[in-house]
Order: C-alpha cells, then sequence, then structure tokens
C-alpha cells in the first residue's frame, strides 16, 4: 500500500478529473507497454518449439539448423517452410501429419521489423489478411516496423527529455540560486551554446562518425537542456529571498537542500510546462531528420524512414496514412498527458 501525503493525494485527484488527460494516459499506457513488448507480439521466431518431445524457446537462444535434422550450422529460419516441416516432423518424414510430434507456437505477428517477407509479389504492397497494413518498398511488414518505431521513439524522447530536465534544471537553480558572478558566466556560455545551429552540428558529425541510437541521443540532449535554463532561473530568482528561504538559512540548511527540497516544486508548473516541448520536438526532429536522410543508420525501425517512404510511393497511400496517424496520436496523447501533470502540480487549478 503506497501511502501519499495530503498535497500528493490532491495532485492524483486533479489528475484524475482531467478526463481528456485521465484516458490519454491510459490509452498510451497500453500503447507503450505493448512496444515494450515487441518481441512477444512481432517477431520472426516462434515463442515456442516443441521437437521431438523437448520444448524450445527460439526467442531467448539461438538454435543451429543441424538441431532439427538440417545441413546448416547457422541460426534457423523459422520463417522458411523447410524448416518448419522439419520441425513439425520430428525427424520422422514417415509419420502422418496427424501422428507428427512437432509445433510452433507463433507470436500474433509473424514479422520482425526487419523480415523481408519473400511471399510478397510487389513491394510495397497494400493491405491484405497476411499483413494488416500492408508492407514497406523492401517487403518489410509494416504493423511491425510501426510497433518497433513506436518504442524507439518513446524511449528517445523520454531518454533526451530527463537527461535535459536534469542538466537544464541544476543549470538553471544554480543560476537563480547563487547569482552573480555564477549567473553573468553560465549566461555567457548558454548565449553562446544555443546560437549555434543543431543541423549544421549534426552535417559536420555525420561527416566523421556514423550517426546511430547513441550519437543522436548525445547530440538532442548537449542542445535540448538550454530551453529550461530561462524558466527555472526565473522562478529561483524570483523564490530566492522569500521568507521561507531565508527562515531555511537561519536554521542552517544547505543550500542544495534548500534549492532541491524546497524551491524546485514551487518551480515545477513552469517546469513540467516546457517538458512536452522537448518530449515531442526530440522525437519529430528525428522522424525529421530520418525524411531528410540525416538520422539513424540503415536497420533501425524508424518512422521518419516510413514517412520517407509514404512520400516516394503516393500510389500506395497506407505509407503516408500510417506514419501520419502514428504521429498524431502519439505525440497527442503525450501532450495531453502532460497538461494533466501540469495541471495537476497548479496549486491555482482545481477540477471537479
Amino acid at each position: 500500500m503506497i501511502h501519499l501525503s495530503p498535497l500528493n493525494r490532491r495532485r492524483l485527484r486533479n489528475f484524475r478529473a482531467n478526463r481528456r488527460a485521465f484516458w490519454s494516459f491510459w490509452i498510451f499506457l497500453v500503447l507503450f507497454v505493448t512496444s515494450l513488448f515487441a518481441e512477444l507480439v512481432a517477431n520472426d521466431r516462434p515463442f515456442l518449439i516443441r521437437y521431438q518431445g523437448a520444448l524450445l524457446s527460439p526467442l531467448f537462444q539461438d538454435y543451429p539448423e543441424t538441431r532439427f535434422g538440417g545441413d546448416f550450422l547457422t541460426p534457423a529460419d523459422y520463417t522458411d517452410p523447410f524448416v518448419q516441416e522439419l520441425i513439425r516432423s520430428g525427424g520422422d518424414d514417415r509419420l502422418d501429419p496427424g501422428e507428427r510430434p512437432g509445433w510452433l507456437l507463433w507470436p500474433p505477428i509473424p514479422f520482425s521489423y526487419d523480415t523481408i517477407d519473400y511471399a510478397v509479389a510487389t513491394a510495397p504492397s497494400a493491405p491484405d489478411a497476411r499483413h494488416i497494413l500492408g508492407t514497406d518498398d523492401q517487403a518489410r511488414d509494416v504493423l511491425a516496423r510501426v510497433i518497433y518505431g513506436f518504442r524507439l521513439s518513446i524511449l528517445f524522447g523520454f531518454g533526451v527529455t530527463i537527461c535535459s530536465a536534469l542538466i537544464g534544471i541544476t543549470a538553471g537553480a544554480s543560476q537563480g540560486f547563487f547569482g552573480g558572478w555564477v549567473d553573468l558566466f553560465f549566461q555567457r556560455i548558454e548565449e553562446v551554446w544555443s546560437s549555434m545551429n543543431l543541423l549544421y552540428v549534426i552535417l559536420i558529425i555525420s561527416a566523421v562518425l556514423t550517426p546511430n541510437i547513441w550519437v543522436m541521443f548525445g547530440i538532442f540532449v548537449a542542445f535540448s537542456w538550454t530551453s529550461l535554463i530561462g524558466v527555472v532561473r526565473a522562478e529561483f530568482l524570483r523564490a530566492r529571498n522569500f521568507e521561507y528561504v531565508q527562515a531555511a538559512r537561519a536554521l542552517g540548511v544547505g543550500d542544495w537542500t534548500i534549492m532541491f527540497r524546497h524551491m524546485l516544486p514551487n518551480a515545477m508548473v513552469a517546469t513540467l510546462t516546457f517538458l512536452p516541448f522537448i518530449l515531442t520536438g526530440s522525437i519529430s526532429l528525428l522522424a525529421a531528420l530520418d525524411f531528410l536522410g540525416f538520422g539513424l543508420e540503415q536497420g533501425y525501425p524508424s518512422l521518419g524512414e516510413l514517412a520517407l517512404q509514404g512520400k516516394k510511393y503516393l500510389q500506395d497511400p497506407h505509407l503516408a496514412t500510417t506514419a501520419f496517424l502514428t504521429f498524431a496520436i502519439m505525440l497527442s496523447l503525450m501532450v495531453f498527458v502532460f497538461e494533466g501533470v501540469r495541471d495537476a502540480f497548479d496549486p491555482r487549478k482545481t477540477f471537479r
């Protein structure tokens, strides 16, 4: 049983009373948890295999084709009908189909984000019973790529937002609380740093390093933290001479304790106002860079690449429609949730 303080209980009641934010939170939570277990939802490997009386789990261990009576020592390709027949026959082709002891238990979507379906005649292909949202130009299942791309985008956005918030809040709080030369010094650094163009930096780094998820993550964090400094600095400049701060100083409370235990909660409303912009901005910018060809390298389940294919193949509207609806639903839900959190922390707002 979690015991909440009266203040946190009031915040929770306010968030629940905001129906749009409350239902957006649950819808987003269902989608996000589903994407976290994407390997169990969309995968070209079975959950379980029963072969010669033994239960095998290809999701957690690679098995060579020779394990099922094949000829190669490489990992088995479970989408190959020959390998499936080897497993179902249990190593004995003389048995009738009804007597064969082997079976395969597949995920709901038997394709991963990089699985190429060689049974597709032309790519991209329109939605059908085999591919609910169709395939892209490489005959990969669009629904599987959306699930994996949704997870990648959300985790990337949350990671950038958390790291940027930690750096920006610490820097802004230090400037506003201590003032003087600390404020002047960091203000000059912020002015120089924020004047650099992010796209130019990405172009320069892409010419030296192969762009991957970690390189892009570092670049985004390096240029996102400055957006929080101004509002946090203003809140701390306003509150540092309040009576409760002076009383805490008189009692011998340390500066960092005063900043983050007593002053930061009062600045949370203004801080939470900017967090949705960092979150949605990082996701949108990552997709835009992938759309322009300066983002992640080939092989990642990128939603921006899906949007680019929608632009290339106008005769296949399922690509552009899927990309648009994915971005619209994902960003709208996150904005609604953050609005509810912001209003819940605002003592001036009360929902009935």
